[in-house]
């Protein structure tokens, strides 16, 4: 990768900085818990991981708005493990889940030291789906926001990766070029692929080694890799 130009790296938030499948996890337990809900939270997120994942993919593209993905990514995990909940129940566990998801601000391993280093070398963004009112929140609680210069939401932005208007204002907002920019994110669509169609080069955080078609995308499997290759 040509290097010399670049001076802004944009970042994904959630999967990339910060841990959302163990702070969801712990989220699930506390509610459960609060709810007397006999159900293991451990088991509940094998189910619950890939439909919400499943479901986000829907939102990116914008096939269903934020409440059905706020919604119903519970309903199918509840229908799936055939443990019957009421549709008021529903709607409860989906609140609080909201509430409680910014209780635990567990990062992925690596995150403070890689950013570090890299504040020292680049201006620092963050380019993210999530909705804005949680991830500001995160952000503040995790003490990240003090890396990053710039923070786009989708819904500021009015697009969604990877839409390529969410890069075009991020960049816009950060004052950079295409040419001096990065992305860095787990989501091989909304990421990889959107800032490459977009026009600015792209790194795939990829910790469980998943196959891809492109050979050529540049990947890592642990954040501090980004300490040698940038």
């Amino acid at each position: 990768m040509n290097l010399e130009d670049i001076k802004h790296l944009f970042f994904d938030l959630d999967h990339t900085l910060w841990d959302f499948e163990k702070n969801s996890g712990l989220a699930f337990e506390k509610i459960f818990q609060e709810l007397n809900f006999d159900i293991d939270s451990e088991v509940f997120m094998e189910i619950y991981n890939p439909i919400n994942v499943a479901y986000w993919k829907l939102y990116e593209r914008n096939e269903i708005d934020q409440e059905t993905l706020r919604i119903n990514r519970v309903k199918d995990s509840f229908e799936a493990l055939n443990y019957v909940i009421t549709s008021d129940e529903i709607d409860a566990v989906s609140n609080l889940f909201i509430d409680y998801l910014t209780s635990n601000n567990h990062l992925i391993e690596g995150t403070i030291e890689t950013l570090e280093y890299l504040k020292e070398k680049y201006v620092l963004h963050i380019i993210t789906n999530g909705f804005s009112f949680v991830q500001d929140v995160k952000l503040q609680k995790s003490n990240l926001d003090k890396y990053f210069v710039t923070i786009t939401n989708s819904e500021a932005a009015g697009h969604k990766k990877p839409h390529e208007n969410i890069f075009k204002h991020a960049l816009s907002v950060a004052n950079a070029e295409k040419n001096q920019s990065i992305m860095i994110g787990d989501s091989f669509e909304a990421d990889v692929l959107g800032a490459l169609n977009f026009g600015i080069k792209a790194v795939y955080f990829n910790p469980k080694a998943e196959m891809i078609s492109q050979n050529q995308i540049i990947q890592i499997q642990s954040l501090t890799q980004l300490k040698n290759l940038l």
